[in-house]
């Protein structure tokens, strides 16, 4: 079965993406992140499961993980803390510098590679009231922040409401709006923010890699929640996921 999913980026133009979700075989997952805060930095590794599967990826344990400041020569060996969550030591992350992930699973090598853009401040957070269907108010938060001129930028975001982290993910890039004042809404297709609410946004600027996987992996959440079969990964080795270099700026608000 072939699912064809329209993208909307911020100019409101479509791309479609094919992919194939069918007789997906078994893959290994890892999804890692070294951010400019301090540490210790994660990485999770897991098993994919069928596409019709529950929700449930199998932790792998035992994988061999190191992350590697390339421009500055050190390597640090993670620690497995839990079940296919293995945690870094002394690194710490720098804009500007490349990353490299390595992970060994038995006989099997799986690498990637993340350069961790300069950081982009967070000025404030707004909001904006929409109405659904039926008369029902609709929260929409809005980040505000300077896109920098003549630059390629990428974008995360992801909400806290009253300490619960959404599983929903936004991801933007600059390609209509370089150097232009940031604006829009984090739009989701439920109501989940209430006046009073308390709200905090981790904004993330990420590479293309990075957002080219969650770009394609948001658009493919809405059709299923299981891992799909095929976007495009920074991994090697026909893994799924994704290794990120980023920066945090984080925003805290109540709802109003």
């Amino acid at each position: 079965m072939i699912i064809l999913v329209s993208v909307i980026f911020i100019s409101s133009c479509k791309k479609v993406i094919q992919v194939d979700l069918n007789n997906a075989p078994t893959q290994i997952v890892i999804v890692g992140e070294i951010t400019d805060t301090t540490g210790p930095y994660q990485v999770k590794i897991s098993q994919s499961v069928p596409f019709d599967s529950s929700n449930h990826f199998p932790p792998v344990s035992g994988a061999f993980v190191t992350i590697s400041d390339n421009s500055r020569g050190q390597t640090d060996t993670l620690t497995e803390s839990d079940p296919g969550i293995y945690n870094s030591h002394f690194l710490q992350g720098v804009s500007g510098n490349v990353y490299a992930l390595n992970v060994v699973i038995g006989n099997n090598h799986y690498d990637a590679s993340s350069i961790m853009p300069h950081p982009v401040p967070f000025d404030s957070i707004g909001f904006q009231n929409t109405f659904a269907f039926g008369g029902k108010r609709v929260i929409s938060a809005i980040p505000y922040f300077q896109d920098p001129p003549e630059l390629t930028n990428y974008y995360q975001f992801i909400e806290y409401i009253n300490g619960e982290k959404r599983n929903k993910t936004f991801v933007f890039d600059d390609r209509l709006s370089d150097g232009k004042y940031f604006s829009r809404p984090l739009r989701d297709d439920s109501a989940h923010l209430q006046i009073g609410d308390n709200l905090l946004i981790n904004m993330y600027c990420i590479d293309k890699n990075t957002f080219d996987y969650l770009n394609t992996f948001d658009q493919l959440s809405d059709i299923d929640n299981s891992t799909p079969a095929n976007p495009v990964s920074n991994i090697s080795n026909g893994a799924l996921g994704y290794f990120s270099a980023h920066t945090v700026k984080t925003k805290q608000v109540a709802v109003h």
